[in-house]
């Protein structure tokens, strides 16, 4: 109960300070007269942290620019920022004609299938009603360009991190943390903390971009040489849990309610994996390394942005998880590299905080929309 204790005071503290009561109390739900509205979805998921985060910080540097809606109604008038192209598809039709557009497109291509290529041919189609195409990485940020979004519309702006929550943990919180989870002592955690099952039930039907299925066939190339523990968070992992216990792989999963608790989650293990095929951020990657993980990705997403292959982490070009469990393992044969990718991953994930990339949100975008308006 100590350790559980300390957990939760440490998350009820943090949450106080900076989560969505604070955003409420500032106002940072309400449109106001503010000219840039953010707009996401219901969700209490990702994309909805996303567009919360940069607010709170542009809030603190740009006072009554910018304010978080899930209602397009609020933007009669305004700039309306879409926190992804699947929000603004759903509602660009009905928003108001006067609103002013821009979209953040994450991640995604036709080959990915039959919804992903319905998202990009309407993307595509209609860059006649947007101002701007913001993405969160080089990759995709290529990838547009190439499809003849003109370059004045495309902004560059990554994702962030939470610097003061995401935190390497000391030896106390690091026990606390695997007694939390029950991650059993002489084990070595390997961390998975995303939805990659299809829809939001158990999540039986793996969503493969995700890489539900190299994860597990990672982890099971590693378990014949190492006393591996798996630790899953996030909704829909049904598919990974199942073919896991199948394998006889130890693990643990917990679905928590806010994203504040996935930062002590990452106070518990020994290595994070990105198996992914396709990505958007994710923001895993820099949470892992502000938390001084040893990470081993795909080259996904934000990947290459913020990862140096051999430096601050390991970067796998192919979603293969022979080559994942090879890099994987020479991070678990070597505790010194580990520890020295690990601490370079500190010091490179500084730049990615939230207010310095909600800074540059403004200073890409919507300086420039401001400008247009006078």
């Amino acid at each position: 109960m100590s350790q559980f204790r300390t957990i939760t005071s440490s998350i009820a503290r943090h949450v106080l300070s900076t989560g969505y009561s604070r955003a409420r109390r500032l106002g940072l739900f309400d449109p106001g007269a503010t000219p840039i509205l953010y707009l996401a979805e219901k969700a209490d998921w990702s994309i909805r942290h996303d567009g919360l985060s940069y607010c709170k910080a542009l809030e603190a540097t740009h006072p009554g620019t910018t304010r978080f809606s899930v209602r397009p109604e609020h933007a009669t008038g305004r700039i309306a920022h879409f926190g992804s192209q699947f929000v603004w598809q759903a509602w660009n039709k009905t928003l108001d004609p006067n609103a002013r557009r821009l979209v953040t497109f994450f991640h995604g291509k036709p080959e990915d299938g039959p919804q992903m290529k319905e998202h990009v041919t309407y993307l595509l189609d209609h860059l006649g009603d947007l101002e701007f195409v913001v993405t969160a990485s080089s990759l995709v940020e290529r990838r547009l360009l190439s499809w003849g979004v003109p370059e004045k519309k495309v902004a560059r702006v990554p994702l962030g991190v939470d610097l003061r929550l995401f935190s390497p943990p000391d030896a106390h919180e690091r026990e606390a943390a695997r007694n939390f989870f029950g991650v059993p002592t002489e084990s070595i955690c390997i961390g998975s903390f995303q939805k990659d099952g299809s829809g939001w039930g158990e999540g039986m039907e793996p969503k493969l971009i995700k890489g539900p299925d190299l994860f597990v066939d990672t982890v099971a190339i590693l378990a014949r040489h190492f006393p591996v523990f798996v630790l899953l968070t996030g909704p829909a992992r049904g598919y990974v849990k199942r073919r896991l216990a199948g394998l006889g792989i130890p693990f643990s999963h917990r679905m928590l309610q806010r994203a504040e608790l996935v930062s002590q989650a990452f106070k518990a293990i020994d290595l994070y994996i990105v198996a992914s095929r396709e990505e958007g951020g994710p923001k895993a990657i820099l949470e892992s390394l502000a938390c001084g993980v040893p990470l081993v990705t795909t080259a996904v997403g934000m990947a290459e942005d913020v990862v140096r292959d051999g430096v601050s982490g390991c970067l796998v070009q192919t979603p293969d998880a022979n080559a994942l469990a090879q890099r994987a393992g020479e991070l678990l044969a070597s505790p010194e590299l580990a520890s020295k990718l690990a601490a370079q991953g500190l010091a490179d994930v500084r730049p990615f905080a939230w207010d310095k990339v909600a800074e540059l949100l403004f200073e890409r975008v919507y300086k420039k929309l401001l400008a247009r308006s006078t």
